[in-house]
């Protein structure tokens, strides 16, 4: 494409996850089993004269290292640490070194900082992050971010990968079409909070416990209100993101905050998209103001300073482009912008050279803080990782349980374990029936094996085998040749569903029906076939799948994400019985009639009846679903009854309070209400599983607000995994503040507590909850 244009993935850094630098790049032959150096700065054992350096001093305070650095460097040598592919600075010992490294689900290939080769041809490869999402297992997000982060520092010592992972994404699934959702953990702010400060940690933290140190640096992104890409002509470059201060503060900002506070996550990413007509990446009140702290590094999506000077004409000139991103707050331009026109910039008196000292500070603490700065790695804390530390037999049987967990039975009609010693002919049919790359979704990595589904399957009993479309655009299907094969067997399995060329970066979905002749080829088999039929939907987003739904012969419906390199494993595990399935929709599947009165472009949350605007997400959208949000069947069957919880809890109100003499709808969320009143309660549910099987069970604890300042129709306050046996149960307990549970965001941003009747929801149990004064 013409250097106009914003770079295609692999060419260009993928909007994917915030500045985490450090991918650094080294040259070798990629098909090389050589062990190769990795990247780092004061080498003082082959150079000892660089011990003199501050910077290089491990006995000196990081703040005072880096500050002796900048000291050190020219202003050209500056400008050469704003980018990604960052200039060494060979008489300071420094190397070149790269930024950009991806890590959204396992090591990923996307990015140059991070390569495969014979010494290390693949890496643990999860499931995409909307699966593991399903699986509402908060040590399952963190222990896959270790792995991943052990992986990698194992890759970074034999020189094959970097330090700075721009993952996660951390994006709400707004609308069923987009492309990324399968990235993201989808559509809850409260998941999407959990999953976000959960991997970060995973990824981040050291075994040595130090909060100063990193074990990889990571990054969340794209900030903020991003999740279009491109839809019906428009473009995520130009596309002006309208949101309203309300849904900015209730939804789209609260994964970055649990990022940024909770997770203390090294750097965020700004978007290419505009918010309320400013570049994300060029607008102070969002960088500066917003996230801004100590210990963090800002990086823009890769060319999005270009792209606000030449797709969405911000500014008249490349110099005034790059100041004003510099001067918000931006501190690493992924791309080569800011290393071309800085310079420039500064000499037209746009930017200061102290705000370029500030931004490679942020960006030479974070290498600080991975040890960059501190000599040969094998000395370090890490040093001892390598190769075999890459695809242990551990960290594959965690991605197969990370997918065994995420899967979603969605429909059983009593078919479902099936009996292994049953089953004299298995018939498995569909486009993704015996896929391997199709499951490990984008912005992925070379996985250690795969297991396919059809392999998965005839590993436990005979099977016969039809791909019945060439592929999941499925413009023909064999739905003789499938027809017959159901026909002939006891049961059926069909794969269907998507892949990167119906939903990807840079490819949003303009319908939710399954591609081409994929719904004939379902109908028809099931219409012929001999016995129960069961239909797999692997896809990130969600399908219309009414007309499966309403089928009395497809017996069970499960989705599968894109459930990594492990997929068929689970896939087996899960209908044999051998594994009881416990994942939940981590978002809402619309009907088709959905999309089609609903434009994209529609950043609102909430319903308006004045224009009949449905809303959006389980939270404000009122309208018929396919499949709800947190919908998810197990082989047994659990209830639920409470144990205990309040009826009434009084906030105590200052004798000068306006409340007191007026009346009041809420009260702000902050105050001496909060401080000095006990206003943290528990709700204690008993859980049973009344069936004949183990099973695993996500307790949800919703609430629905009083009607005040638009609040949701229903909200996901906590949620726990539970494991029980046959027949046994167990108290599950939830930690409620008012003040920081159960508020809302009223038309201006600000939260609030409504005074009034609250629902409590934990499956088919309610409870009403009256907060006053």
């Amino acid at each position: 494409m013409g250097s106009s244009s914003p770079l295609t993935r692999r060419n260009r850094a993928p909007s994917s996850v915030l500045l985490i630098f450090l991918g650094f790049i080294l040259c070798f032959s990629h098909s090389s089993n050589a062990q190769s150096k990795p990247a780092f700065a004061c080498d003082v054992d082959t150079n000892p004269s660089l011990a003199a350096y501050g910077f290089c001093n491990t006995d000196l305070k990081m703040e005072y290292r880096v500050a002796d650095l900048v000291a050190r460097l020219t202003l050209q040598e500056k400008i050469g640490f704003l980018v990604n592919k960052a200039n060494g600075v060979t008489r300071l010992g420094i190397p070149t070194y790269e930024w950009w490294s991806e890590a959204l689900h396992g090591v990923s290939y996307v990015g140059p900082g991070t390569h495969f080769s014979g010494l290390v041809p693949g890496a643990t490869s999860f499931p995409q992050v909307i699966l593991t999402a399903a699986s509402f297992n908060v040590s399952l997000f963190q222990a896959i971010g270790k792995v991943v982060s052990t992986e990698a520092r194992a890759m970074y010592n034999v020189g094959l990968a970097g330090l700075t992972y721009w993952s996660p994404n951390v994006n709400i699934f707004r609308d069923p079409r987009w492309g990324r959702g399968q990235e993201t953990p989808g559509e809850d702010p409260l998941l999407s909070s959990k999953y976000a400060s959960g991997y970060v940690k995973g990824l981040q933290e050291t075994d040595g416990g130090d909060a100063n140190r990193l074990k990889v640096a990571a990054c969340c992104k794209h900030y903020t209100a991003y999740d279009v890409d491109n839809w019906k002509g428009v473009e995520r470059y130009n596309f002006n993101a309208v949101v309203n201060q309300q849904d900015m503060d209730d939804t789209y900002q609260p994964p970055f905050k649990s990022c940024v506070v909770d997770g203390n996550v090294a750097s965020v990413m700004c978007s290419y998209n505009q918010v309320n007509g400013k570049p994300t990446c060029a607008d102070p009140d969002l960088l500066a103001g917003v996230i801004r702290g100590e210990w963090k590094y800002i990086v823009s999506d890769c060319d999005s300073v270009d792209v606000l000077y030449k797709n969405q004409h911000y500014t008249k000139t490349p110099e005034e482009a790059a100041a004003i991103s510099i001067n918000a707050g931006l501190d690493l331009n992924c791309g080569s912008f800011l290393g071309q026109h800085t310079e420039a910039a500064v000499k037209a008196g746009l930017v200061s050279e102290a705000a370029i000292n500030k931004a490679i500070s942020n960006n030479f603490l974070t290498l600080m803080r991975l040890g960059f700065f501190d000599g040969d790695p094998k000395k370090q804390i890490y040093g001892g990782l390598g190769p075999k530390d890459v695809c242990t037999p551990a960290n594959q049987e965690l991605a197969a349980e990370a997918a065994r967990q995420g899967i979603v039975l969605l429909k059983n009609t009593g078919c479902l374990p099936l009996s292994p010693t049953s089953i004299k002919s298995l018939a498995v049919i569909g486009p993704n029936a015996n896929v391997t790359k199709t499951m490990i979704g984008n912005y992925e990595g070379t996985p250690c094996k795969y297991t396919t589904p059809l392999q998965g399957l005839a590993g436990t009993v005979p099977t016969t085998y039809l791909q019945g479309c060439s592929n999941v655009a499925c413009t023909v299907a064999d739905v003789a040749g499938a027809t017959k094969l159901a026909a002939e067997a006891d049961v059926t399995v069909l794969v269907m569903g998507a892949d990167q060329s119906i939903e990807a970066e840079s490819r949003d979905r303009v319908d939710l029906n399954l591609p081409g002749q994929q719904q004939e080829l379902v109908t028809q088999v099931a219409k012929a076939s001999k016995g129960p039929v069961l239909l797999v939907i692997m896809s990130g987003g969600g399908f219309d799948i009414t007309f499966a739904k309403n089928d009395a012969k497809i017996a069970g419906i499960l989705w599968v994400g894109y459930p990594g390199e492990a997929g068929g494993i689970a896939i087996a595990d899960v209908i044999f019985g051998r594994y009881n399935p416990s994942g939940r929709l981590p978002m809402t599947w619309y009907p088709q009639s959905y999309v089609e009165k609903v434009p994209m472009t529609n950043m609102n949350m909430r319903p308006d009846t004045s224009n009949g605007y449905p809303g959006r997400t389980y939270r404000f959208y009122t309208g018929e679903t396919v499949y709800a949000f947190g919908d998810g069947l197990s082989y047994t069957k659990f209830s639920h009854s409470l144990v205990k919880a309040p009826r009434v809890v009084s906030l105590r109100l200052g004798e000068n309070h306006v409340c007191r003499s007026s009346e009041c709808q809420s009260l702000d969320a902050v105050g001496p209400h909060c401080e000095n009143t006990v206003s943290g309660f528990e709700v204690q549910v008993k859980v049973r599983n009344g069936g004949d099987r183990e099973g695993i069970h996500t307790v949800f604890l919703f609430t629905t607000p009083p009607e005040v300042h638009g609040s949701p129709r229903k909200h996901l306050l906590g949620f726990e995994k539970i494991r029980l046996g046959k027949m046994e149960e167990a108290v599950v307990k939830f930690k409620v503040d008012v003040c920081k549970d159960l508020n809302v965001v009223d038309e201006i941003g600000k939260r609030k507590i409504g005074l009034g009747q609250h629902l409590l929801h934990v499956g088919d149990l309610k409870h009403y909850l009256s907060i006053r004064i």
